[in-house]
């Protein structure tokens, strides 16, 4: 008997199962080795700006890319599209970085509305998979769901009001939610 191996073919839950982990791995190993960078006091975007910026740049746009082509792993409709929505606002944040300073130009604009569009279409996408999870009697799954969601929205809120350490509330919904995300693709 003679044994084949047969070439190992690349699917969307592939894609999608490493977008969030990738993203996460790479700005939090950032955000701890950066000289001067305090997430206290800056979001992980700032990663985007001085000598070491591509890196961040780059990660929003692998990872953006990623989303986007492995979206079509999830069940339904709308989390395919929120998801899309999502990949799209990952790459343009890497295209649009912020800015350092307080007088923000087209460009800083342009990435905060990426940003809010990513971060909305994250939190409904969790949501939408709670109630999908919930109707198949996978409550765990669905309690998770609705855990990644609301920590991606409140954190959210909670960073665009000016809160006290607003910077790593969004961080730690951002890489709540991605993860969640792709730890459902991998199961699918």
């Amino acid at each position: 008997m003679t044994a084949t191996l047969s070439p190992a073919r690349l699917t969307p839950a592939h894609l999608l199962t490493a977008a969030g982990p990738l993203w996460v791995a790479v700005s939090f190993a950032q955000a701890a080795t950066r000289d001067g960078f305090d997430l206290g006091t800056a979001p992980l975007s700032m990663l985007s700006l001085g000598p070491a910026g591509w890196v961040q740049v780059l990660n929003f746009l692998v990872a953006g890319v990623l989303t986007f082509l492995g979206a079509s792993a999830l069940p339904g409709v709308w989390p395919v599209r929120l998801m899309r929505v999502n990949g799209v606002g990952l790459a343009a944040a890497g295209v649009f970085p912020m800015d350092a300073g307080t007088v923000l130009t087209w460009h800083s604009y342009l990435h905060m509305a990426a940003g809010t569009a990513s971060f909305a279409s994250l939190a409904a996408t969790c949501f939408i998979l709670a109630r999908r999870f919930r109707r198949a009697g996978a409550r765990g799954s669905a309690a998770l769901s609705v855990v990644a969601g609301a920590a991606m929205a409140l954190g959210d809120l909670w960073a665009m009001s000016g809160g006290a350490w607003g910077s790593v509330t969004i961080a730690v919904g951002a890489a709540a939610s991605m993860l969640w995300v792709s730890t459902v693709a991998a199961r699918v």
